[in-house]
């Protein structure tokens, strides 16, 4: 049975402008490339459209009747037929081009450009969609690695991306978002998975063993060395090795490690004799490293040389799509390695769980998960008493602000609010009604504990007594 080429293969383009000579001269270049090209005249008709019809690619206007395309991105990419989105405008904007590539268009032209180069970005955005189409029918190792929003299907893009090339990778994200997880996925997916995944935690590296740790050592090459060892360098010939939190190593191992990099050959310590080692890099930092190197912090031509593929993963808080597959994966797993019935969820922990802002990320998650389960001990289901209470008293407060008449609207006056109020005695109000808000969550976080609440929030114990008695709390 003989395959279509699916590059000489008609798709169907969406143009999402309201400027009808626009849209015609859009469809005349899709045409002309053999393509079929559909227009709405607005942001609510194009996404009705996009629901309804797969298309492969969307020409979308930033600035539509009904909103301003940019914001509407993700809508976009989210529709059914997971279509690449080309930001065209009549206006350049750099910070606009950046924020559109940021959140995941494909590119950002504009309308005046040649219809030559119209044409080839449009040519190129489909061949890079059906290059992925094809890669998707390969099922990705995954790695229990949980998210199926537009940031971790994109993260899931680029691991596939780095585990068929021999290219260096370099991970960023903040604590706790699964760098080495991520890591792992792309050794489990490369050709070279028979070979070993050897870790190195930078951070934890001490300067007398570090070179050891790395490259290894003879017997007598210092005192202890009673026998020959092997570096992680050498377990990772034909394998993978993994820098974690390359940001901590120090300076004078940078130089030593960028020459590894350079001519794949190292010494071990106390040796006269260079050995070889091929391995697949990938390092990871929850770190600046480009600030890092303005401030000598970190070799430039080492940084150079990590980031041939950057893979930066979003943290939790910018995903929270995910955050229910995530918890139900997490208390699946811990409670069939503790060999007990798997607990049910109540939906208002879903709902409390979304509104904390994950500083410490899937790790943090994952923590409170387990505490929770603890908690909860032979009770089926998990509900929001289980929960710690910082998680209850956040959420409860970010309700009472919602719902707080005295919060400002972003979509003009509030109803009956027919004139503006004495500014000292809004302040009061607003004030006022803050610092109760702020005592009911410290009390609640402190158990009622005055000395407790004190040392978490900063104030005398005068001062919270007089807070106390003043918005009548006990």
């Amino acid at each position: 049975m003989h395959q279509k080429n699916t590059e000489n293969m008609e798709s169907r383009l969406l143009i999402v402008d309201d400027d009808q000579d626009v849209g015609y001269m859009l469809r005349r270049i899709s045409q002309k490339i053999g393509h079929k090209a559909d227009q709405a005249l607005s942001l609510a008709q194009g996404i009705e459209q996009a629901d309804k019809k797969e298309y492969e690619l969307i020409l979308l206007d930033i600035y539509l009747p009904d909103g301003n395309g940019l914001q509407a991105l993700e809508q976009f990419i989210r529709c059914s037929g997971k279509p690449k989105v080309v930001i065209i405008t009549g206006q350049g904007d750099p910070d606009g081009a950046e924020l559109a590539i940021k959140s995941g268009a494909w590119d950002y032209i504009q309308k005046t450009q040649s219809p030559q180069h119209i044409s080839l970005v449009i040519d190129r955005a489909l061949r890079s969609r059906q290059r992925e189409a094809v890669s998707r029918l390969v099922p990705l190792k995954r790695r229990n690695i949980v998210g199926k929003g537009p940031g971790m299907q994109h993260v899931l893009h680029m691991v596939a991306k780095a585990a068929e090339s021999r290219a260096n990778v370099l991970i960023t994200g903040e604590t706790g978002t699964g760098k080495e997880r991520i890591a792992q996925a792309i050794h489990d997916n490369s050709p070279w998975c028979a070979g070993q995944f050897a870790v190195v935690d930078c951070a934890s590296l001490k300067d007398s063993l570090a070179e050891s740790v790395l490259f290894g050592h003879v017997k007598g090459a210092f005192t202890g060395a009673d026998i020959s060892r092997s570096g992680l360098i050498s377990l990772a010939h034909e394998g993978t090795l993994f820098l974690d939190e390359i940001g901590e190593l120090p300076l004078d191992l940078q130089k030593l490690f960028l020459r590894v990099l350079q001519e794949r050959s190292f010494r071990p310590v106390g040796s006269t004799k260079e050995q070889t080692s091929r391995f697949k890099l990938l390092a990871a930092t929850n770190r600046d490293l480009k600030d890092m190197v303005k401030k000598k912090e970190f070799r430039e031509d080492l940084y150079f040389r990590l980031k041939s593929i950057v893979i930066d993963i979003p943290p939790l808080r910018e995903h929270l799509e995910d955050l229910k597959g995530l918890v139900q994966y997490h208390v699946t797993r811990v409670c069939e390695s503790e060999g007990r019935d798997i607990k049910g969820i109540s939906e208002e922990v879903f709902e409390l769980l979304s509104c904390y802002p994950w500083p410490g990320n899937i790790r943090e998650l994952f923590q409170i998960l387990e505490s929770a389960l603890a908690v909860a001990g032979q009770e089926p289901m998990l509900y929001p008493e289980h929960l710690p209470l910082e998680i209850r008293a956040l959420a409860t407060r970010k309700s009472m602000e919602k719902n707080d008449p005295a919060m400002p609207s972003e979509s003009g006056p509030r109803p009956g609010f027919d004139q503006i109020p004495d500014w000292k005695l809004y302040r009061s109000q607003v004030v006022a009604r803050a610092e109760k808000a702020y005592l009911r969550d410290l009390m609640a976080m402190s158990n009622g504990r005055n000395k407790t609440a004190c040392q978490l929030s900063g104030l005398s114990r005068t001062r919270l007594y007089t807070m106390l008695k003043a918005h009548d709390m006990k």
